[in-house]
């Protein structure tokens, strides 16, 4: 994460829950990893892609630290239709926020040297969470404890963007191609 603070609160979470001997968290841009290559055998993006303008640089790093045949998994919010209501979690305006659609992204992931395995569209389980979300309540221990009294909005925002088909949500894994020897 490029957040200090998110790195050392998830330092301290992991430290709690007795895992900090089997993850390492560090600080660091996800356009230059401060990784050698081929280090991993698989890697996870988590909402994080919106944020980043440069995508192709982001997948071809990513594929840089995997072993050949690793796997790489995204869970993100990607554009459907219409233009997104802002502010939402990761942007307060359009210019902050860097949404593909889900063949945009697979194609951009593809062209680093992946191979697709899976690509699910996840909008109606987020839809889903949403409405329950809704209904419910969000609970005690929640994002907004981290991000603030505005989170209630971003997180309306994001919830009608999806509702409206604005957004959508991919799930998808790919899988490292060889490189080819020159």
């Amino acid at each position: 994460d490029l957040s200090e603070p998110f790195v050392e609160a998830a330092r301290y979470l992991t430290a709690r829950t007795g895992q900090d001997g089997s993850v390492s968290f560090e600080t660091g841009s996800a356009l230059a990893l401060p990784f050698k290559d081929g280090r991993f055998d698989a890697a996870l993006l988590q909402h994080v892609a919106m944020n980043i303008a440069d995508r192709p640089l982001l997948y071809r790093e990513i594929r840089r630290v995997l072993k050949p045949g690793g796997k790489f998994a995204t869970f993100d919010v990607v554009l459907n239709s219409g233009d997104p209501l802002y502010p939402v979690p990761w942007a307060k305006t359009p210019g902050e926020s860097f949404l593909l659609t889900a063949e945009a992204t697979c194609e951009a992931v593809e062209a680093a040297g992946f191979g697709t395995l899976v690509r699910r569209d996840d909008t109606a389980v987020a839809k889903a969470w949403f409405a329950e979300l809704r209904a419910s309540g969000p609970p005690p221990l929640n994002l907004g404890v981290v991000m603030g009294q505005g989170f209630a909005e971003l997180t309306t925002n994001l919830g009608r963007n999806l509702m409206e088909g604005r957004l959508g949500i991919l799930t998808a894994v790919f899988e490292a191609v060889p490189r080819k020897a020159l």
